[in-house]
């Protein structure tokens, strides 16, 4: 069976790990985007209940701050499409509430991107495997193979790839903001 719930035109959008590095950069995308939504919930741990998140808006919902809200099974209720990068393990443990609330799982994590009943995604390469998701989820690779296969889709329409060799360096941004941060503070400190 595939599930193929139509999204409403202005969607309710819930984040899941706002206040983190991805969760971030989310937000941006969609004011980027002028995405259309009607309402954007940003969700995290208990910890980060009730701070504030500067948003520049987008669709309906004007520039300010989003408040955050603890993350919740009944978080996911009246949501349409739920944006995922919590780690693999919140993704797992919510996950069935967010099909059950009837929202769009896009996940970020590497909780469902071997799953053959979930399709793995990346838009500029095969959107078309978004329509096909059997459990409510979509996933995508990680971020370095995301950006090698829009380039590699383009060489391959030009000519037959046979081999890629990738090596990724990715210990300071896999590990979210905090690591972030401190390389900055670390390449500052380098400079001077």
């Amino acid at each position: 069976m595939t599930w193929t719930k139509e999204i409403p035109a202005n969607p309710v959008v819930a984040v899941a790990g706002a206040t983190g590095a991805v969760g971030n950069e989310f937000l941006e995308v969609l004011h980027d985007l002028d995405f259309p939504a009607s309402e954007i919930r940003a969700l995290a741990s208990k910890r980060s209940a009730g701070k504030k998140l500067p948003f520049k808006g987008c669709g309906q919902v004007p520039a300010g701050e989003l408040t955050v809200q603890e993350m919740t099974p009944e978080s996911f209720q009246g949501v349409d499409i739920a944006l995922f990068s919590a780690g693999a393990g919140v993704s797992k443990e919510m996950r069935q509430a967010v099909v059950d609330a009837g929202a769009v799982m896009i996940d970020n994590s590497s909780a469902f991107r071997m799953d053959n009943d979930v399709p793995l995604v990346v838009p500029e390469v095969n959107p078309e495997d978004a329509l096909n998701r059997p459990r409510g989820i979509i996933a995508n690779p990680n971020c370095t193979t995301i950006q090698m296969v829009v380039a590699l889709k383009a060489i391959e329409g030009l000519s037959h790839i046979k081999r890629v060799h990738v090596s990724t360096y990715q210990a300071a941004s896999g590990a979210g903001a905090t690591a972030m941060a401190e390389l900055v503070k670390q390449y500052e400190q380098l400079l001077k």
